[in-house]
């Protein structure tokens, strides 16, 4: 990985199942970073160095993506990755005040409030948190299963050619307009078939069912934020969620679509960080550096 962004932060950690890619940087209150469906830790380049200046900052790559390895294919749902993440924050001795998770990571960092203790504050940037409407509602869970059926569904996949045109257009089809460095980053991950794989695994096994029956039992502080032309996830969800939480609020992203934090950081960190600025220190505000 000595090309990929802030690979001087990275290391590996073996903690079962998966063989885990972490960056660590930064001190104060710790700040968890979990990337969206066929991301990496690289979503977070220029977010890192925004956070790093007020705590310690820690990314990973969810299993089977990225560069963390697969222990198990049975555990890529959104139950056994939480589980997982939070016995490695046990045995790293991490504490998370903040957890922040964009799209499927936001659903992750609302279930790992009701796991992790003390329980950490939320921010969700476009949050995954829908069900399947009509006839999406069979197909696409059918169609994810089928793909993710055999080791062979990732092979077809790159088979087809990971280009930066590709790239591109599956990236606008989200509503966001990413720089050639950006592009090239998802190019290099579509190729390849253990991201791929790792991927097709979270879309086969995803329900997002309990995570939103338990909305209104999450007591700790909340930051939904949504922009407004996402074309992968409504933001209306956001604004549904934040209805539903005792502790939230909401924040809309004008101008921006589903991988905010990758066209314009500063907009997406402003909210962020004048939010965080105003919960108690035990809840994330800035600590003195240690």
């Amino acid at each position: 990985m000595p090309t990929w962004p802030l690979n001087a932060l990275s290391r590996r950690i073996a903690q079962r199942p998966h063989l885990w890619h972490v960056q660590e940087t930064g001190s104060g209150e710790t700040v968890l970073l979990l990337h969206g469906a066929g991301a990496s830790t690289h979503s977070w380049r220029d977010v890192i160095p925004l956070l790093a200046g007020r705590y310690r900052v820690i990314a990973l790559d969810l299993p089977g993506q990225g560069f963390t390895r697969l222990g198990s294919r049975a555990r890529c749902n959104l139950a056994h990755m939480t589980e997982d993440i939070a016995a490695l924050c046990d045995a790293q001795g991490w504490r998370p005040a903040v957890v922040i998770g964009h799209s499927a990571g936001g659903a992750i960092a609302l279930n790992l409030a009701r796991r992790l203790q003390p329980a950490p504050a939320v921010i969700c940037l476009n949050a995954a948190l829908g069900r399947f409407d009509g006839a999406a509602g069979w197909l696409f869970p059918i169609l994810a299963k089928l793909m993710a059926a055999t080791p062979l569904a990732a092979m077809a996949f790159t088979a087809a050619g990971a280009s930066p045109a590709r790239t591109r257009r599956l990236i606008a089809s989200t509503g966001s307009r990413l720089s050639d460095a950006g592009i090239d980053y998802y190019t290099r991950l579509t190729a390849d078939r253990e991201h791929v794989d790792g991927t097709l695994q979270m879309m086969a096994r995803w329900n997002v069912d309990p995570v939103l029956d338990w909305l209104p039992r999450i007591e700790t502080p909340c930051l939904m934020l949504a922009a407004e032309g996402d074309r992968a996830v409504d933001p209306a969800l956001s604004r549904r969620a934040a209805q539903r939480l005792p502790q939230s609020s909401h924040v809309s992203l004008p101008g921006l679509g589903h991988l905010a934090h990758e066209e314009d950081p500063g907009a997406v960190m402003r909210p962020v960080l004048d939010w965080l600025s105003d919960l108690p220190p035990a809840l994330g505000a800035a600590s003195p550096a240690r």
